[in-house]
């Protein structure tokens, strides 16, 4: 549906919302229609976010195909820290603030949220069409959540149950310390020391995560790459080949850099379940989980999430999901906008 048939009734609750999922690889921008009790996507749109030198310039581009439509609200979902209104990109050089956008675009209502808050915004609403399940528990409708999601960075966030509602809750653990958990792991934690001076989480868990953990492994294993597969990483994106080889049991360095990163992504879940107590469950995000849904199922993430001593039976009980829908944190984003006065 183009965006010039899209009516706003007159004298009605109806108002337009520009939303924005603005990550490290890709941002998509849509336009939803809303009132009091109803949320309509519209339009939706999904560039590379490298293709511009700012944020600006997309959000222009989207409004210049659209026929510049009257935006009431506008929310985007920026993978960074947001302080007082501003906020800076992690993995690119790109800072934005809402003063900014207000200035050059002349909008009344903006909001910048952390890109995991505007997912965390949408996780309440997802339906079982949009869910698969990893350990097969039902997720109870109150109860602390946590949501974590490894792509182009590690993205965290927490729903926090209180008084019969959810509070979203921005965090940066994603670039907590990653703490090794047995000798493989101590040297690869040195291995990461070394080439970046910290070893975070956000090193072992992220698309450059997998990336960092096979090359270690090639180094701590002294592989010898096959030569097609030393093509495909130089000419093509590295995590995807590396998770692709690993999927089609292609290369057996492959294979155990995805094991251990699906492993360390448990550990890391049930780092978070344990902070938060999330009993309402743990979300998976981001744009890895779904490409490689089958090896997560494979109990290497549960093992992860799993093993933390005297919480095992406590872990038991928390119900994990993968999240499929890739336009959750747009809609996340647009909530947010429509309850806001």
């Amino acid at each position: 549906m183009s965006l010039s048939k899209i009516k706003i009734k007159a004298n009605s609750s109806e108002k337009l919302i520009l939303a924005g999922d603005i990550g490290g690889t890709k941002t998509s921008l849509a336009f939803f229609i809303a009132d009091k009790s109803s949320l309509v996507l519209k339009k939706t749109q999904t560039f590379p976010t490298a293709s511009a030198d700012t944020p600006v310039e997309l959000i222009q581009q989207f409004l210049n195909q659209h026929k510049n439509p009257p935006v009431s609200q506008v929310c985007l979902g920026i993978a960074g820290p947001v302080f007082n209104g501003t906020a800076t990109t992690t993995n690119l050089p790109w800072t934005i603030s809402e003063q900014e956008l207000k200035i050059r675009f002349n909008w009344n209502q903006v909001s910048l949220i952390n890109d995991l808050v505007a997912l965390a915004y949408a996780v309440p609403h997802l339906n079982g069409d949009q869910l698969l399940p990893i350990n097969n528990l039902p997720h109870p409708n109150h109860g602390n959540i946590g949501v974590i999601a490894a792509g182009t960075g590690l993205g965290e966030a927490l729903l926090i149950w209180d008084e019969g509602r959810y509070h979203p809750c921005a965090s940066e653990g994603g670039h907590k310390d990653f703490a090794p958990r047995n000798e493989q792991e101590y040297r690869l934690h040195r291995y990461l020391t070394k080439a970046f001076g910290h070893a975070s989480m956000e090193r072992v868990v992220s698309g450059q995560g997998l990336v960092n953990i096979y090359n270690f492994l090639k180094e701590d294993l002294s592989y010898q790459e096959p030569r097609w597969l030393a093509e495909r990483l130089s000419a093509e994106d590295a995590a995807a080949v590396i998770s692709q080889s690993a999927l089609n049991k292609q290369d057996p360095t492959c294979i155990k850099a995805l094991e251990l990163f699906i492993q360390l992504y448990g550990s890391e879940a049930g780092d978070i379940a344990l902070q938060a107590m999330t009993f309402g469950g743990i979300y998976i995000g981001g744009g890895i989980g779904p490409k490689i849904a089958p090896a997560l199922k494979n109990g290497g993430f549960m093992q992860g999430f799993l093993a933390k001593g005297r919480m095992r039976e406590l872990l038991e009980k928390i119900p994990i999901s993968l999240i499929h829908d890739s336009q959750a944190a747009l809609k996340g984003a647009a909530a947010y906008a429509q309850h806001r006065p």
